[in-house]
């Protein structure tokens, strides 16, 4: 019977596709066929995934306060394709060592492969992770390499009519004071 059916399928076909179903029902069509089908699946992983942006932070407990308590900023899930190591196997290398403190691999962040994760718009995440030095005046440092992420940042800063002074425009630098009246020092690091 399921011959029958892929006999009348392969005439149907060789009607109005002549010379095609040859190829394309033997091993290599397949074949390509199936690549075709993984290519459309990783095409549409990857393009509904969030977009991430990272800031690594001298000290975590106070950036969980500022984000979450200031600044009230949902949290967010974990994305799925940082399961996979994408962002660690990308930002260790790119590390600079003026931003990081003096061992940044014995952080328990960068151990445990977790860090802070909080919904900054709709499709975009904001990625806190630990190893930055403290900055301006031994305030604490938040470093971006994302001007884009750092202007939202700003903006909600000012929404909240928080106290922020701006240091810089190009690249973006500015302070803020925290609820405990530390200085944070929201710094975009050129590459």
């Amino acid at each position: 019977m399921i011959n029958n059916n892929f006999s009348i399928l392969n005439l149907w076909l060789g009607a109005f596709l002549p010379g095609i179903t040859d190829g394309l029902f033997s091993t290599q069509g397949i074949m390509v066929m199936l690549l075709v089908a993984y290519g459309g699946a990783m095409w549409m992983f990857l393009t509904s995934a969030p977009k991430v942006h990272t800031i690594m932070v001298s000290d975590l407990v106070v950036a969980q306060q500022f984000y979450e308590e200031l600044l009230s900023l949902p949290v967010a899930d974990v994305p799925l394709h940082y399961y996979y190591n994408y962002e660690q196997s990308l930002g260790s290398t790119m590390l600079d060592p003026i931003y990081s403190g003096a061992n940044i691999n014995n952080t328990p962040l960068m151990t445990e492969n977790r860090g802070l994760w909080y919904q900054l718009k709709k499709n975009t995440q904001l990625h806190v992770i630990g190893g930055a030095s403290l900055g301006y005046k031994n305030s604490q440092r938040h470093v971006c390499f994302d001007h884009e992420c750092l202007d939202d940042l700003l903006l909600r800063v000012q929404s909240r009519r928080l106290k922020y002074k701006i240091r810089s425009e190009n690249p973006l630098n500015f302070l803020v004071k925290d609820l405990d009246n530390r200085v944070i020092e929201m710094a975009e690091a050129k590459t």
